[in-house]
């Protein structure tokens, strides 16, 4: 199992990760409880939980290694999309000491 990890700074990390499990709830299994800020998306190749600080949205995704970089793309380019108006950046970190993917609004989209 590997794993990437995200920090995204934003002063509504609730609204992003209810955002973002509802999205996703149309093609896979989701969950979020706005009580504890915590949710979780559930893939058929890997998970991805999501935790709400007060100033920042973690962001974690689990799967085989051959998946990760497709975990950290499917959650980041849809958390980046909702976030577009707030410059939202996701830089994924791995595990393994070597960098993620990067994800941010490009303006052209």
């Amino acid at each position: 199992m590997a794993t990437s990890s995200a920090r995204v700074v934003t002063d509504r990390p609730g609204r992003y990760a209810k955002q973002l499990a509802a999205h996703m709830a149309r093609k896979v299994d989701t969950s979020w409880d706005a009580d504890t800020g915590v949710g979780e998306l559930r893939f058929p190749f890997g998970t991805s939980s999501l935790v709400a600080e007060p100033d920042a949205l973690l962001l974690t995704v689990d799967g085989a290694a051959e998946d990760l970089e497709r975990l950290e793309a499917v959650v980041g380019k849809h958390l980046v999309r909702f976030g577009a108006k707030d410059e939202l950046v996701v830089l994924w970190s791995r595990s393994t000491g070597e960098a993620g993917t990067e994800w941010r609004h490009s303006g052209d989209e």
